[in-house]
């Protein structure tokens, strides 16, 4: 089969595809057939290094953990698939045990024409017929991690909440959710973006830069900075507000220099505020919704890990398969 190949650590620019042997499913295991997968942020970093010390990555390595796509063979003790089934998630690779939770979703890189998965997880779901191949690859991580954070956030009406990392694939999916809740959303973003933002729920835009932070917000979520530098995001904070993060390392008070506010580091990779079914469920009904910039084909693979790192976008990049 084909599948987009890293065979040692660097920029995304040294991958290929490359022909590779069909991965087989063992017990418990699905095999399935791509039909889409987004590009994430663990597709370049795993290979550039950035977790070399701590989580060293295997050569050779496909990337790819979101995917949409048909079980083509089951192994033996799984119940609930069979072939033939639409299928839709998340599949980590294996180098990410120990933190893909206590029913680990793992893959081996969905980048390709085929990929194995675990099948007892909470982060994969039959695909809703509603929700098409591409847009369902495009919802996994960010949709999940978009969900599982307004649950935890519970907004009120009226309050000012304040978005960084806007017009990334989470921020895109979060944004309609703030919105939804009835919240003023201020959302961080070039003033190229401030249309589409406008669109998707942002009622201000305002610029990265920690001089355009307003002050005095209820909520201060962030989707894109290190968790160890949100001091200044927390500064804006009202006493007795709530600071919602999704990135490591996991944000602490002394970190932000506050201890009058509610902190807290959204992982939900058990699936305990968003499974994947909650995901699908709502991507249905449209209160989900995937923002794709830009489709690719298989073998334009690499070139969508390329323009996921090097340039700025409003929402996910898709390689249809």
């Amino acid at each position: 089969m084909k599948a987009v190949v890293a065979t040692d650590y660097g920029p995304p620019e040294q991958y290929a595809v490359a022909e590779v042997p069909v991965p087989r499913p063992g017990p418990g295991q699905l095999q399935v057939r791509i039909a889409a997968c987004s590009v994430n942020p663990s597709d370049v970093k795993l290979v550039g290094g950035e977790f070399r010390e701590v989580m060293p990555t295997r050569f050779p390595h496909t990337p790819g953990i979101d995917f949409a796509g048909t079980v083509t063979e089951v192994g033996s003790g799984v119940t609930g698939y069979a072939a033939g089934d639409e299928i839709f998630g998340i599949a980590v690779p294996r180098v990410l045990r120990a933190m893909a939770g206590t029913r680990p979703s793992l893959g081996t890189g969905a980048l390709a024409e085929y990929a194995v998965i675990e099948a007892d997880t909470p982060l994969i779901a039959h695909r809703p017929a509603a929700l098409a191949a591409p847009d369902a690859a495009a919802l996994g991580v960010v949709g999940q991690a978009a969900l599982a954070t307004a649950r935890a956030a519970e907004v009120r009406p009226g309050e000012r909440v304040l978005l960084v990392g806007a017009t990334g694939g989470v921020g895109t999916a979060l944004l309609p959710l703030l919105a939804a809740a009835k919240a003023h959303v201020i959302a961080t973003g070039t003033e190229a973006d401030a249309a589409a933002l406008g669109e998707l729920g942002a009622d201000e835009v305002i610029g990265y830069q920690e001089a355009d932070y307003p002050t005095e917000v209820d909520v201060a979520i962030n989707v894109v900075l290190p968790g160890d530098r949100l001091s200044a995001l927390a500064a804006t904070l009202r006493p007795g507000g709530r600071l919602l993060s999704i990135t490591f390392p996991f944000t602490t008070p002394e970190t932000i220099g506050r201890d009058d506010v509610s902190l807290r580091t959204i992982l939900d990779m058990d699936g305990e505020l968003a499974s994947m079914r909650d995901v699908g469920e709502a991507g249905a009904r449209g209160d989900l919704r995937a923002t794709i910039v830009r489709r690719y084909s298989l073998d334009e693979g690499p070139q969508a890990c390329v323009d996921f790192l090097r340039e700025h976008s409003l929402g996910k990049r898709v390689v249809v398969i």
